[in-house]
């Protein structure tokens, strides 16, 4: 089975109303593989799919692929996010300027240096985790950051707080392969 277009979204109420009595199958994707234009996978009862949708479309939890108006079926995706380290520098408030500046930019060195992407949003500072959470928790433990503080949460709490383009940064449009020092082979 094809699928060139999302036809719509199950959060949608037209949509919510009609797969209400509907058989619903599901093709669970990753933050990965919800970003791709071009995908073959099966559907959790085991139905065989393949995705070629148009350039700089990417597919959102809930977006309807199938629709079978006669036996009132669909495939529906869902996506999985993966966890999301958040940072909160709300500690530094109050303290004396050179304190923040420091603190700000050596935060900023030490999570630059391990190229993890970020967003800031007001006093948090959002990172996607991107290896083993155990190796997050050690660099940011290792820095002991004076007025910064971190938790990790699951991305479907943290989306919520963030706009399209942010939720972009973090769970989409990133390479999962991560990013190399190495000369470029060619």
């Amino acid at each position: 089975m094809v699928v060139q277009a999302v036809l719509g979204n199950a959060y949608e109420a037209d949509w919510a109303v009609r797969l209400e009595t509907a058989k619903v199958d599901e093709l669970v994707l990753d933050q990965w593989e919800a970003q791709k234009q071009r995908l073959r996978k099966r559907t959790r009862d085991g139905t065989e799919v393949a995705i070629a949708l148009g350039r700089g479309t990417r597919l959102r939890d809930g977006d309807i692929l199938v629709w079978d108006e006669e036996t009132a079926s669909a495939i529906v995706a869902r996506i999985e996010l993966g966890e999301v380290m958040v940072v909160d520098l709300s500690g530094l408030l109050g303290e004396p300027a050179d304190v923040v500046l420091r603190s700000a930019v050596e935060f900023g060195h030490a999570i630059g240096n391990q190229h993890w992407p970020a967003v800031v949003k007001g006093t948090s500072v959002y990172v996607p985790v991107t290896v083993d959470r155990r190796v997050m928790d050690s660099v940011m433990r290792t820095h002991a950051f004076a007025g910064i503080t971190h938790t990790f949460a699951p991305g479907t709490e943290v989306i919520a707080y963030l706009a399209p383009h942010e939720s972009r940064r973090l769970f989409g449009g990133a390479d999962a392969s991560g990013h190399s020092h190495a000369p470029a082979s060619g």
